[in-house]
């Protein structure tokens, strides 16, 4: 199967429709407007029976989200329904994570050891590589039930997540459900590792909103901002889920880091940051498909060549400064992997990375290595197809914006297909 590249016709399970219709019927009576930052709060206090928060910080930035998604996004009512929730469950999650810290402030110097973080381009094996280190029993990673729910839930133990994971098993199906061909562009499960960048968003300071919906003036707002305190919440989630699961080492993952490396090196203190190479031309509309059909979960208005036109002034931005952090600091910090050596030797350049990071790679690492490698594609669901002039894109300027940065790392053209 191949995925639809009909993004401004999003599809539409019968009974989305169904709701979504019913939801416009509402609004023009003044029911299930727009999002009101006061009342989720509320909704989250009542939810977790908890009212302080600690420092309030984030709420700064979650009004300004929610006014470029009142004024921009366009959300469909099903669309709404579920930003209110994940804006009302972060908050959940905050309060939760003030009173474990009230209670066990012993986590605050919990060790998380050696930290490997990629910081690659979208679309250039970022999430092949994290499974392959992910899949070592000695390295840490996020798992996607963790990065939906960080906090016990009420009297549950460290060793008994139960009830997050069946959590993470029904977001998964619903996924499944409201737009099968995101399963061909992104692999998921529910149990899988997954990005940190939705720790970021608990503190509504990441690029997941500008992923998943219109939201121009929050990106340019969001990208003038200071994100020190932003990633010094997440090293504190870290230390709660070390707190509950331990590990040798944690990797991390998130193309969102390339544009926040500086804060990364002032606030991680013992990081190797892995940055993955792939052409642009290959790289830039791959990642605009896949942000195309995750906006159309939530609104019927996607846009690609606005997409196209963000995206790769957002990507060119992130190259910039990553290299000039780079150029700045320690090279030994950083280690580079081409996209075309990991997919021919998975487990040789695996190798290269624990050496420069200075970690023991056993034969079992190696052997944990080969099964994920051996596993990868077996579990598809259709082909991901895609091409730059859906976009408002060509080859010829995807080169000029990324042109420097392919100079810099020697980064080989790409046959486009």
């Amino acid at each position: 199967m191949r995925t639809s590249t009909e993004y401004r016709r999003p599809y539409r399970p019968l009974a989305v429709s169904l709701f979504n219709r019913v939801g416009r019927a509402a609004r023009r009576f003044g029911f299930g407007g727009a999002l009101d930052v006061g009342r989720m709060v509320a909704a989250a206090r009542r939810r977790t029976g908890l009212s302080d928060f600690g420092d309030e910080w984030f709420l700064e930035p979650l009004e300004v989200l929610v006014e470029s998604i009142n004024a921009e996004a366009r959300l469909t009512p099903l669309g709404a329904t579920i930003q209110r929730a994940r804006i009302v469950s972060a908050l959940a999650i905050r309060l939760r994570a003030a009173r474990l810290l009230r209670e066990h402030p012993e986590i605050l110097d919990v060790d998380l050891g050696r930290i490997l973080l990629i910081a690659g381009l979208q679309r250039t094996a970022t999430t092949t590589l994290h499974r392959l280190l992910a899949a070592d029993p000695g390295v840490r990673a996020l798992r996607a039930w963790e990065v939906l729910s960080p906090v016990p839930l009420g009297d549950e133990g460290t060793g008994a997540p139960r009830r997050r994971m069946r959590q993470a098993k029904r977001a998964a199906r619903a996924i499944g459900f409201l737009a099968p061909d995101f399963r061909a562009v992104h692999p998921m499960a529910w149990d899988a590792p997954e990005e940190d960048v939705l720790l970021l968003d608990l503190s509504f300071m990441s690029q997941a909103p500008e992923a998943a919906m219109h939201v121009p003036s929050y990106s340019r707002w969001l990208e003038a901002r200071d994100h020190t305190k932003c990633y010094e919440y997440l090293l504190t989630v870290l230390k709660i889920l070390h707190w509950q699961r331990p590990g040798d080492c944690w990797v991390l993952k998130t193309p969102h880091h390339m544009e926040h490396l500086d804060v990364i090196l002032d606030v991680f203190p013992d990081v190797c940051v892995i940055q993955t190479h792939r052409d642009p031309k290959k790289a830039v509309p791959s990642f605009c498909s896949m942000v195309a059909h995750g906006r159309g979960i939530f609104s019927d208005r996607v846009d690609p060549p606005e997409i196209g036109a963000h995206w790769m002034r957002k990507i060119r931005r992130m190259m910039e400064r990553s290299m000039s952090v780079r150029r700045g600091a320690a090279e030994h910090v950083f280690v580079d992997v081409s996209f075309y050596d990991l997919i021919a030797d998975p487990v040789g350049e695996l190798r290269r990375i624990y050496g420069a990071a200075g970690i023991d790679f056993t034969d079992e690492a190696a052997d944990a290595a080969r099964n994920v490698s051996e596993r990868s594609g077996k579990d598809g669901h259709g082909r991901h197809v895609y091409s730059p002039a859906s976009f408002g894109l060509d080859e010829e300027t995807i080169d000029r914006h990324s042109a420097a940065y392919r100079r810099e790392y020697r980064i080989p053209d790409e046959v486009v297909t």
